[in-house]
């Protein structure tokens, strides 16, 4: 089984105010995705992030933040359109893939997930297990879910991945990013930026210079500590940039493509 984690700055323009998808991206990450399961048979859940589409109104409606009973009416109303949002997103990408040929379904995590303080607490992952073995690819995302403590919050796409390899012990773990792994700073503005093909322990993050970019999920400090928290499971993963062609092919045939792998081990 490969859980693979496609970011939304990848399917969208996350820094853009308007929902916009790359469909030639889409349609390329399809394409490779069908060539590798062409190839031999893989178990294969797909997550993807919520990008332009799903990062602006659970930031303007603050989803995830303490509030007043006053103000629930107006909070459930963001809900909706978060999640409104989020399935828009998902909605095309599943059309994207179907027309490549991927027997994807969509298993909204807003739909069978909840929370406690932001972390998932509570998901029937039996769907999952049961469309897997009748040779679908599920398709889950960040999305936002009721919340036992703050009524209702935001999940990211990387917890999501958490909770699923924890609970489904995959043979990889791979998350797709526009850029090549994981550097001390953003690679695209300082070129003098330190790549790093290994993270191991939580005192690396000492070494990362903040992002700048507004994401409610956390960025790559967030898809980090999620990431170790599996290595400790003895659960390995790697990030890669799926932006480059035929990274995502290569990936899913186990072949060498540059990338920072989160592991415990040396």
């Amino acid at each position: 089984m490969i859980i693979l984690k496609i970011g939304g700055s990848i399917l969208t323009n996350k820094d853009s105010t308007e929902s916009e998808v790359d469909n030639v991206s889409l349609k390329r990450i399809a394409s490779e995705i069908k060539a590798s399961l062409e190839l031999s048979d893989k178990q294969l859940i797909i997550v993807h992030g919520a990008g332009s589409f799903g990062h602006p109104p659970a930031k303007k409606y603050k989803i995830g933040e303490k509030f007043d009973k006053s103000e629930y009416p107006q909070k459930r109303i963001g809900f909706c359109e978060v999640q409104n949002a989020v399935k828009k997103l998902n909605m095309l990408i599943c059309e994207a893939f179907i027309e490549e040929g991927l027997p994807v379904i969509a298993i909204p995590a807003s739909s069978f997930m909840s929370a406690t303080n932001k972390r998932i607490t509570d998901g029937n992952l039996e769907y999952f297990n049961k469309y897997l073995n009748k040779g679908f690819i599920p398709v889950i995302y960040g999305d936002v879910v009721l919340d036992s403590e703050l009524e209702i919050c935001v999940i990211s796409g990387d917890q999501i991945i958490q909770y699923l390899a924890k609970n489904l012990n995959p043979d990889m773990v791979v998350l797709g990013t526009d850029v090549d792994g994981v550097y001390n700073k953003n690679p695209k503005t300082h070129e003098d930026a330190i790549f790093f093909e290994k993270f191991s322990s939580l005192e690396d993050l000492e070494t990362l210079e903040g992002t700048t970019n507004v994401d409610v999920t956390g960025g790559m400090v967030g898809k980090i500590k999620e990431l170790l928290y599996l290595a400790d499971l003895g659960i390995e993963s790697k990030i890669i940039n799926a932006e480059v062609n035929d990274n995502i092919f290569k990936v899913l045939e186990n072949k060498d493509v540059k990338g920072t792998v989160i592991s415990r081990g040396n």
